[in-house]
């Protein structure tokens, strides 16, 4: 719906020209050149990385109490071996993550989909997908994290994903790096 200004009368003009008397227009201002903009600055990947070797000093686990057989690893053909290495030792920031949990397998895989497909084009490189362990899983074992190792090895942005360390989810979370 449009709305009309309303009709401003002859005789409500001139009062108003006579209360506000003579006017002189003003001179035109220069504008004022604009302030360059600071370069952005990584506070959050400094505070990750500055943060890393005390979180590594706070979790102490045996390695035994890793479960073994159930971490997944994978590297794409013609990428050398010590990135994958340096994944799985945690040597990249992860600068977003998705959290699969109560989700059907149609409705992870779609959302898998559509996060890697937006971190890609946000220039994103590495990323945690939280599937979960399927503790709750039937005889099948545990269904989202088969179907995120799946989709990952299918897709060729992906360069690289390996099980989380256990501070950052364990067999319960994957690290994915993407093409750059």
């Amino acid at each position: 719906m449009t709305r009309r200004p309303p009709q401003v009368h002859d005789d409500d003009s001139r009062l108003f020209r006579e209360a506000i008397g003579e006017v002189r227009p003003l001179p035109e201002a220069e504008a004022l050149p604009e302030k360059p903009r600071p370069a952005p600055h990584p506070h959050m990947r400094e505070a990750d990385e500055a943060a890393v070797p005390a979180d590594a000093m706070l979790f102490d686990y045996d390695p035994a109490d890793l479960e073994v057989g159930e971490e997944l690893s994978y590297l794409r053909d013609g990428y050398p071996p010590r990135l994958l290495k340096q994944l799985k030792r945690g040597q990249f920031s992860i600068q977003a993550e998705v959290d699969l949990h109560q989700m059907n397998a149609a409705a992870a895989q779609l959302t898998i989909s559509e996060f890697l497909a937006e971190c890609r084009h946000d220039g994103i490189r590495c990323v945690r997908i939280i599937h979960g362990k399927g503790l709750r899983s039937k005889a099948g074992g545990p269904v989202l994290k088969g179907l995120t190792d799946r989709l990952l090895r299918r897709r060729d942005d992906v360069v690289a994903f390996a099980s989380a360390r256990p501070m950052q989810g364990g067999t319960g979370a994957v690290i994915v790096l993407l093409k750059g």
